[in-house]
């Protein structure tokens, strides 16, 4: 589903997708916003790593007119640490710290792996039990799967993959 516009300079078709956001995402800046920046990611690609800063400076720069989306996707076959770290992030979502853990996630992409899901769960104040019943039930992978398919439906095939105001 899309609606078609079009574009002054080149008077091209150009579709917009629809992507539904709910309160079950992970929004970072003005919920309200009226750019949405939706950002289909891996905590295991290098390229998403890079990205990130950048997105967080344009949140900073604009806090009330844009907000982010964040989307899983991760690249199973070359990213193995890319799944197991977003089950983590939503276990720490659970506890209402989901960016707190995805910016250190990104900030320390080398060392992915459950010792540092773990580590960084009791350095943000998790409930420790409960993050790791979480982690090692994979309560989350359904919501993770869940992402990926609608990022494959919304036509990503690699990440970071984003739609500003539904157009990629």
């Amino acid at each position: 589903a899309g609606a078609v516009i079009w574009t002054k300079s080149s008077q091209k078709e150009e579709t917009k997708t629809e992507i539904i956001v709910s309160e079950k995402d992970h929004i970072r800046g003005n919920p309200e916003a009226k750019v949405s920046i939706i950002e289909w990611s891996d905590f295991q690609c290098s390229f998403c790593s890079s990205f990130h800063p950048t997105v967080k400076q344009i949140l900073e720069n604009y806090p009330d007119k844009v907000r982010l989306v964040y989307k899983h996707f991760p690249l199973d076959q070359i990213h193995p640490q890319a799944r197991p770290a977003a089950e983590a992030s939503e276990c720490a979502a659970e506890q209402e710290k989901f960016w707190e853990f995805s910016d250190l996630l990104f900030e320390n992409q080398e060392r992915l792996g459950e010792a540092l899901y773990k580590e960084l769960s009791a350095q943000i104040g998790l409930n420790l039990d409960q993050f790791n019943s979480c982690l090692s039930s994979r309560k989350y992978k359904d919501k993770v799967e869940s992402d990926y398919q609608e990022g494959i439906k919304a036509g990503v095939r690699g990440t970071p993959t984003s739609f500003i105001n539904g157009k990629m």
